[in-house]
């Protein structure tokens, strides 16, 4: 498996318990955050970070498509995404000092 992002992380756990998951439960991870960023801020870096996991095959982005871009509304887990969020459940959390 190779690295991940703590927001990739955060992303595949979430997407663990459901079958597909909405844009909108990714939001969560910046409210623990004492200084989270701007809220377009916040959109961009979900969206590179659904981009990059879907890249690697992790999972399958649903929505709407433009004439210049994609516009991802709802994600699904792959197996190999599956497999990967469990092992991430089995490993020790970091904990932010």
């Amino acid at each position: 498996m190779t690295a991940l992002s703590p927001l990739q992380k955060f992303l595949l756990k979430e997407c663990l318990d459901s079958a597909v998951t909405k844009r909108s439960a990714f939001k969560k991870f910046y409210s623990k955050r004492a200084k989270a960023p701007s809220a377009e801020d916040q959109q961009n870096a979900i969206t590179k970070s659904l981009e990059r996991l879907i890249d690697r095959g992790y999972m399958t982005g649903f929505g709407r498509r433009t004439p210049k871009m994609w516009f991802i509304e709802s994600v699904r887990l792959t197996p190999a995404g599956k497999r990967a969020g469990r092992s991430l459940l089995g490993k020790q959390q970091r904990i932010p000092f």
